[in-house]
């Protein structure tokens, strides 16, 4: 059977992309349209949006691909193995909702929700797979695993900090990717980063805290992404770094992620479960 006749028929797992229109979305249509191992099977977007109706690729500036986008987010998902979603937090939560219904994967690279958010978000998990990580890339992810190596293997006289940019156009701070890295860092030292974490600063803050871990943030420009974790002990440093300079990482990892989940149990998953780096 053709690659063409297995998506025809069914064969390849069928994949919803939410926000559509988003830098993200686009990039992950034409990722899943040019994928031999996955079919795109809707494009969502909210009511009222201007690609509502519209095919596509079309949409995107080319020639048409056969799906129409979409805001019925029950239809779309109901079709679904797997959603892929960068969105915004409520946004995420509903669509968790419908992905547990449906049995779909969903996978999450939103960032920026709070303890109710992932609260039902592990209420959804109880009843199909959810693949969420602040970053998608393999890069950050080895990244994440070298800071909790690191962090374990040096004391408290070692202040950590984690230093984030992006472009100008992000909305939240610290990063979920910096958020990752310090939870990684938390976990070295045996701790929780709620008990140890230190917020941006600014005026007279007073010394640092022993054993804390700190977060600093750049907006600017079209930055991509950079994080940095600092080990700042007596008379030396240790700096590990990680420079995304193409967007193109993070749909890729969420369509690796996809994929893997198709044969997953219900539960909460991250990016080293994918890569087999946990």
């Amino acid at each position: 059977m053709s690659d063409f006749e297995q998506a025809a028929s069914g064969a390849l797992p069928g994949i919803v992309v939410t926000g559509a229109s988003g830098r993200m979305g686009q990039m992950l249509t034409r990722l899943i349209l040019d994928s031999r191992e996955a079919r795109l099977v809707g494009a969502l977007e909210r009511t009222g949006h201007g690609w509502i109706g519209r095919d596509l690729g079309e949409a995107m500036g080319g020639q048409p691909c056969g799906v129409i986008v979409s805001d019925d987010a029950v239809s779309m998902i109901a079709r679904a193995q797997a959603v892929i979603d960068f969105t915004a937090p409520a946004a995420t939560v509903a669509f968790a909702e419908l992905t547990a219904q449906a049995r779909a994967v969903h996978v999450i690279g939103t960032t920026g929700l709070d303890a109710g958010d992932l609260a039902r978000l592990a209420a959804a998990a109880r009843h199909a797979p959810i693949i969420r990580a602040g970053n998608m890339s393999l890069g950050v992810n080895l990244l994440v695993g070298l800071t909790r190596k690191v962090a374990a293997a040096l004391g408290e006289e070692w202040d950590i900090e984690v230093v984030e940019a992006h472009h100008r156009m992000k909305v939240d701070a610290p990063s979920g990717t910096a958020l990752m890295l310090g939870e990684a860092a938390a976990e070295g030292r045996g701790a929780a980063l709620a008990d140890l974490r230190t917020p941006a600063r600014e005026g007279i803050t007073g010394a640092r805290q022993p054993g804390s871990i700190g977060f600093s943030a750049i907006r600017g420009g079209d930055v991509v992404g950079e994080h940095d974790v600092i080990f700042a002990g007596q008379g030396e440093r240790i700096v590990l770094r990680h420079l995304a300079t193409d967007r193109a990482i993070f749909a890729r990892g969420a369509l690796r992620a996809a994929l893997w989940g198709q044969d997953k149990g219900p539960g909460e998953y991250d990016m080293a479960d994918v890569l087999g780096i946990g």
